[in-house]
């Protein structure tokens, strides 16, 4: 079958697909039913919320970052430092998802590392940082 011929097969099955007008039908938007619990009442915003409270999600704290060479980065071995971009005693960060949410302070509580949350980013300030 040439080129022609198979345009001209596409261009028939197109006038097919015409509605009566002559003009290539619309497609329309999806109709979706409310979200109703399993007793068929209708979900208020307390059990939209409880559908995503078990999704995991990564937190992770940073205390600083470096830019290094690959010819610097094969060069470390054990008991080398690596400076990084913050000061002593400046805070940590908080992410999740790799988003900031907070930043806070080292703390030990027995004999283990934790972040107590000094500064908590507000939502309108997280939406801000994103774009």
């Amino acid at each position: 079958m040439s080129d022609n011929e198979n345009t001209d097969t596409l261009n028939e099955e197109l006038d097919t697909e015409s509605n009566a007008n002559g003009s290539p039908q619309e497609a329309e938007s999806a109709q979706f039913q409310e979200l109703r619990a399993e007793g068929g009442s209708s979900l208020g915003a307390e059990d939209n919320l409880d559908t995503i409270l078990d999704v995991p999600v990564t937190i992770s704290m940073e205390i600083g970052r470096s830019h290094i060479s690959i010819r610097n980065l094969l060069q470390l071995n054990q008991g080398s430092v690596v400076e990084l971009d913050r000061l002593a005693g400046e805070p940590m960060d908080v992410l999740v998802n790799g988003t900031l949410i907070a930043q806070g302070e080292v703390v030990v509580v027995n004999d283990k590392f934790g972040i107590r949350l000094t500064d908590i980013i507000s939502p309108a300030d997280r939406v801000k940082r994103l774009r």
